[in-house]
């Protein structure tokens, strides 16, 4: 039996035009999939925002140079428009849907996987990843309960394993294994503590 999940998808930004139409700022790889006309998105408005309609229904989408245009069955005009500024939406998939493009992963399909390094030595968890507006970033927690960020560039992480259950991570020194002088100072430190 698979379940459900909510997937972030894209946020609304600045209105486009009189007619209600809006900028996306797009968190999807497939855009094309996710904003198609009659698909409606469970709508999460910014904190201290005014009462906002709890779904979206794609109207009509459409790239303009590389920005993607969508109006919504639910905003009229611009004032709307406006108004809906700063809103997340949200898809529903099933838990086992996976990406188009191999190369991409859904976040519920990396968070709890171990991440190793080069040469498969354990060195943690991963626990969330962050959407950043230049790249996307894994969190690690390490075996000593520290929480690292790893950019999730090809470079840095040249393995994903879903069957395995494991990210490879070609580690370094202050990525997610501390500085040399960093560890000395957590072992000198715990050594002070011991009587």
């Amino acid at each position: 039996m698979s379940e459900d999940i909510e997937v972030v998808v894209g946020r609304i930004g600045k209105p486009h035009g009189i007619r209600g139409e809006v900028t996306l700022d797009v968190r999807t790889d497939e855009p094309e999939r996710r904003f198609a006309p009659g698909t409606t998105l469970r709508a999460e408005a910014p904190a201290g925002a005014d009462r906002r309609p709890a779904s979206l229904t794609v109207a009509r989408a459409r790239w303009h140079q590389s920005t993607l245009l969508v109006t919504f069955e639910e905003i009229a005009d611009r004032n709307a428009a406006e108004a809906a500024r700063g809103t997340v939406l949200h898809a529903t998939i099933a838990h086992d849907e996976v990406p188009e493009d191999p190369e991409e992963y859904y976040d519920h399909q990396l968070v709890g996987l171990a991440v190793v390094d080069l040469d498969g030595t354990p060195l943690g968890e991963v626990k969330a990843v962050v959407h950043g507006s230049a790249q996307d970033l894994l969190t690690v927690r390490t075996p000593d309960g520290r929480d690292t960020l790893v950019p999730f560039v090809a470079a840095l992480v040249p393995e994903v394993d879903l069957d395995a259950g494991r990210v490879v991570v070609a580690d370094r020194p202050g990525l997610v294994s501390p500085f040399p002088e960093d560890a000395e100072d957590a072992e000198d430190a715990e050594d002070a503590d011991q009587p």
